[in-house]
């Protein structure tokens, strides 16, 4: 496999979210995305494996499918794994962790696939086998086809390198941009968050503006494989010049700490020029001066409080502060209870596909026209 040959990637979504992560995926310029449960299939080399972490704001990982073989049987898996040609993607002095799932196959132990794939790399390659390597090699055996892939981004694709101080509960990055680009949001507006915890929907939305990579501050587990080109890498990674954006982003929260933490993090992402957070209850909202934009806001639900009675009228109040101060503007709302954001008598779409977050499932209301 050289550099130059396309093959599959996958980029593995947030389940509920496959389709936002295709159009991302079409919008970024990847050949021929395919939604299917659980992620993303495009066609491309290994530096669109390398473009796809850097700049793709959806996904969770990205995964390369470095080939497959048919294997009904456990010896002749044996016999295969030892012939893959594992040395044109792994390295000899880097470990490896391997792990395997089956389904409607022959071979039914995912066990028994790990232990003859690791034998196969330590016996045939000299490649180490370690529990914590930062690559992972993933085998797939399903109707009696074994599809390998490495994991080419290491640590989780939310873990952008900015955000240190989070609060509790937090929006994972990956999520708040697909929740945004659900929205409609494409960077062209402001967006103000008025429970914005630890700043992720604000810090998202002022990168995406901006025209920031979000794997700009990161390493990659890719950078250890033996496809691994360190001059083109630096190259797709060279600073570009930020595009001029003539509003800025806001995020408010009746807890100082969240504030504080909220201003840290934009700190660290380059971005606190361009976002304002400010310690303020729900009732000291205003509609900021500029043009109209986007809302975006996930309030505390579910397990987050346990006074019901409290989070109806928080809900209240804030679908009140909205409807008489922010005409103009779109609304989207992130909760596991359909009858929180019913409360807020905001004029919602139907909900969103159910999307797991922590220990709950969640659905994105939103408002498709500008609140009158």
């Amino acid at each position: 496999m050289s550099n130059d040959d396309p093959f599959d990637i996958y980029l593995v979504a947030p389940p509920g979210l496959e389709q936002a992560l295709c159009a991302e995926a079409r919008e970024k310029g990847f050949a021929d995305p395919v939604a299917s449960v659980g992620g993303v299939t495009v066609r491309g080399t290994w530096r669109d494996v390398w473009r796809a972490n850097l700049e793709l704001r959806g996904p969770s990982r990205i995964l390369a499918r470095i080939g497959a073989f048919r294997a009904l049987h456990l010896a002749q898996l044996d016999k295969r794994a030892r012939k893959f040609p594992w040395a044109e993607v792994l390295r000899p002095d880097e470990p490896v962790r391997v792990e395997a799932s089956c389904k409607s196959s022959r071979i039914y132990h995912a066990g028994a696939v790990v232990q003859r794939i690791e034998t196969a790399l330590r016996e045939e390659f000299g490649v180490p086998i370690s529990d914590d390597a930062a690559i992972r090699v993933v085998a797939r055996v399903e109707d009696d086809l074994c599809t390998i892939s490495v994991d080419t981004s290491g640590e989780l694709l939310h873990r952008r390198g900015h955000k240190e101080a989070v609060n509790k509960a937090p929006m994972r990055e990956t999520l708040a941009a697909l929740f945004l680009r659900d929205c409609g949001y494409a960077g062209r507006e402001p967006v103000l968050d008025p429970m914005c915890g630890s700043g992720t929907f604000v810090i998202e939305a002022a990168e995406i503006a901006l025209g920031l990579p979000p794997g700009r501050s990161r390493a990659f587990a890719f950078e250890r494989l033996a496809t691994f080109d360190a001059a083109a890498w630096a190259k797709m990674r060279e600073p570009r010049m930020a595009r001029a954006v003539p509003f800025r982003f806001l995020g408010f929260d009746r807890d100082a700490g969240a504030i504080a933490m909220s201003r840290a993090n934009a700190e660290r992402a380059g971005i606190s020029a361009l976002t304002h957070f400010r310690a303020q209850p729900i009732s000291a909202l205003e509609r900021p001066e500029g043009p109209p934009g986007l809302v975006m806001v996930n309030p505390p639900y579910g397990a987050r409080i346990g006074n019901k009675r409290l989070l109806y009228g928080l809900h209240a109040s804030l679908g009140e502060v909205l409807r008489s101060r922010f005409s103009g503007w779109r609304v989207g709302l992130v909760t596991s209870e359909p009858s929180l954001a019913k409360a807020t008598g905001l004029p919602f779409d139907p909900p969103g596909p159910p999307v797991p977050h922590g220990s709950l499932r969640v659905h994105l209301h939103r408002t498709s026209r500008p609140l009158p």
